[in-house]
This record gives structure tokens, C-alpha cells and sequence, in this order.
């Protein structure tokens, strides 16, 4: 089904701006909202689901290799109770995808294109994925190769150039409230993290695997790294206001004025959130179109590339009703419905496995 290879360092590119794509916009202010001066601590509690979601990915696909969590999830409960988990994975990762356009949807006519048609905004990004899938898995790896540079590069831009404006006393009293609001702060955040549980459907493709948890833990710190680097910028910068802003890096990048001349910088800003999105979605959507081929056993998933890309276009046109409601959505109900189905589910079918391979031995 899919002939392309990647190497475990090409995975751990795709996965940084598969997580880090949409959240650097939000995570700062959502995590403000909890965790107020101590907002740098809660993407690292955070990552520990990252980490183990690279672990328990890893440890499937060691006892299963060459399959998805699609098609071992078969193996270890029977092939209909499988079929019905899978249907959950698909039904979820499809969801999240048609949430994750329509974050980006919202932020680019919101701050950028006023006048123009979500639907426009949303097809036009959902088609230049859909081609970056449709050339497997390589294409992809080789997507984020191109970009990533720019990507990071770009941060950094944003990050140098605020450093005359921000200041390090924002941050005390550190944990003045104890620990719990950092905690409490972590709980969106982890599942950004949790879709490291994506490397499943990357793992059977990776030209040297024994590298592969290595590189994905990289990953998995790299991410973190950047999640406490821009809380603790917007926090240096914009202080006890944070939570306030539904776009603290984008609200931070207006603050940047060098000589007069350099400032309106919130293009910078733009070319970050697409570049990033633009692998985030195609990782994503290359995972549904592979899983939906393997849960309804094709023998190809290029052929049901662009109607999936159909179905994502509807879904986040009709399955959200407003921003508001989207932005309710992400902060409140899917991270509970992410821990589920990407860390509560995976670490029962390892157990699971575990089970029937330490009893296999004793019956035979």
C-alpha cells in the first residue's frame, strides 16, 4: 500500500509542527488562564503524555511490526471488536483534523483576510495537502524537511527582535498558588502531546526503526522547549494580560518596532502558522487516508484521498458553528477526549498484548 520510506529523523520533523503547528497560537493564552505566572511549567508536565505516547507506540510496534494500530488493534482484541476501535481512531483523528482547519480557517480570515469565504480559506488548504498526500509518505517527510528551517527560523526572528521589550519580573512570584494551576494549566496542552501517538501509522515506514524512539522523544523535548519558550516570552511581555488574548504570539508580534521601520511583523507571524499547518494537517490526513484504506482493507488509499479531503471540508464547516464554539471545544472537551482515545486506549491494547504474548508460552 505504501512504498515510500522515511528515516526516523524525517518522522521527528513531521511530528514537531504536527504538534507545534496549531499550538503555539493557543497554548499561551490558554494556559494563562490557569497557571497565570507559572505558565512555563505546564507544557512540561504536558510532555510526560508525549513521552509516553512515543513509548507505547514504540513498544506496539516492536511486538507488531509492519502494521498500524490500525490493523495490530485487530490482532489483540479479535477482528471485530478491532474494526469497532478503529472506526473510534478514524472517526477521532478525522475530527480533529476537520477542528484543526477550522482553527486555522478562523485565524487567517479573523486577523488576515476578513473578506474572505472560509470555505475558500479552507478548500485551498485542504487541496495543496491532498496533493502532498496523494504523493506518499516521502513527499510528506520531504515537505517538512523544505519547511521546518523556515519555520524555526522565523521563531526565532519573532523571539530576537521582542528581547528589548520583555521583562524576566513578570514571572515571580514563581508557584505562588503551589503546583495544582500548573497542573491544571498542563491538562490542554497534553493533548497536543498526545498525538505523538501518531508515529504508529510512521513507524512501519521508517528505514532504520531501532532510531525511531530515540528520535521521537527528540522530538517530543524539541516541542516542549517551544512551548516554554514562547510562554515564557508573551509572559515577559504582556504580564498578567496574557489570558486576555486569544493569540498572545500574534498580540506580541505588534509590540516589535526596530528604527522606526521594522514592525508589522504580524505576516511573520502568518507565514509560521501556515507553513506549520500546512505539514500538521498533511501528517494527519496522510494517517486518516492510510487507516481508512487498512480498516476497510484496499489495496490503496490514493484513490480516497480527495474525498476524505470532501468529508474534512464539511465536517469543519458544519461540525463547527462558530468560533466561539471552537474555541470552547478545543479548551474544554477535547483534551479529555484525546486523553481517551490516544493515551487511556493505547495503554490498555499494550497491556493487552502483553497479556496474551506472556500466556501464549503457558498454553502452547
Amino acid at each position: 500500500m505504501e512504498k515510500g520510506r522515511i528515516s526516523a529523523f524525517q518522522m521527528a520533523i513531521m511530528m514537531y509542527p504536527m504538534v507545534v503547528g496549531t499550538g503555539i497560537i493557543f497554548i499561551p493564552g490558554i494556559t494563562a488562564k490557569y497557571a497565570k505566572h507559572d505558565m512555563w511549567l505546564s507544557p512540561i508536565w504536558a510532555s510526560f503524555i508525549g513521552f509516553l505516547a512515543v513509548l507505547i507506540a514504540f513498544q506496539l510496534h516492536k511486538m507488531y511490526p509492519r502494521q498500524t494500530i490500525i490493523q495490530y488493534s485487530e490482532h489483540i482484541i479479535g477482528r471485530i471488536p478491532g474494526k469497532v476501535l478503529g472506526f473510534v481512531f478514524l472517526f477521532f483523528y478525522i475530527q480533529m483534523n476537520a477542528g484543526g482547519v477550522r482553527i486555522y480557517a478562523d485565524f487567517i480570515a479573523g486577523t488576515f483576510f476578513s473578506q474572505t469565504p472560509l470555505i475558500v480559506i479552507i478548500s485551498t488548504m485542504i487541496l495543496v495537502c491532498g496533493f502532498a498526500v496523494r504523493g506518499g509518505i516521502e513527499v510528506v517527510g520531504r515537505s517538512a524537511q523544505l519547511f521546518i528551517p523556515l519555520y524555526v527560523a522565523f521563531l526565532m526572528i519573532i523571539i530576537i527582535l521582542l528581547l528589548p521589550e520583555l521583562d524576566p519580573k513578570n514571572i515571580f512570584p514563581i508557584m505562588e498558588n503551589g503546583v495544582m494551576p500548573t497542573i491544571k494549566g498542563a491538562i490542554t496542552p497534553q493533548s497536543w502531546f498526545a498525538e505523538f501517538l501518531l508515529i504508529s501509522f510512521l513507524l512501519p515506514f521508517l528505514t532504520d526503526v531501532e532510531k525511531g524512539r530515540k528520535w521521537g522523544i527528540i522530538s517530543v523535548f524539541i516541542v516542549m522547549l517551544t512551548f516554554v519558550a514562547t510562554n515564557l516570552v508573551t509572559l515577559f511581555l504582556l504580564g498578567e494580560i496574557t489570558a486576555s488574548f486569544t493569540y498572545p504570539l500574534l498580540a506580541a508580534s505588534r509590540y516589535i518596532s526596530i528604527a522606526g521601520f521594522l514592525q508589522h511583523l504580524e505576516s511573520v507571524v502568518m507565514a509560521i502558522w501556515v507553513a506549520g499547518t500546512f505539514i500538521k494537517f498533511s501528517v494527519v490526513y496522510y494517517a486518516i487516508a492510510l487507516a481508512t484504506a487498512q480498516w476497510l482493507d484496499l489495496s490503496d488509499y490514493r484513490p480516497i484521498v480527495f474525498p476524505l479531503g470532501f468529508l474534512t471540508l464539511l465536517l469543519s464547516i458544519w461540525g463547527v458553528s462558530s468560533e466561539i464554539e471552537s474555541a470552547h471545544y478545543n479548551s474544554i472537551i477535547f483534551p479529555f477526549f484525546s486523553l481517551i482515545v490516544q493515551t487511556l486506549i493505547p495503554i490498555l491494547l499494550l497491556l493487552i498484548a502483553v497479556l496474551r504474548k506472556r500466556n501464549r508460552p503457558k498454553k502452547e
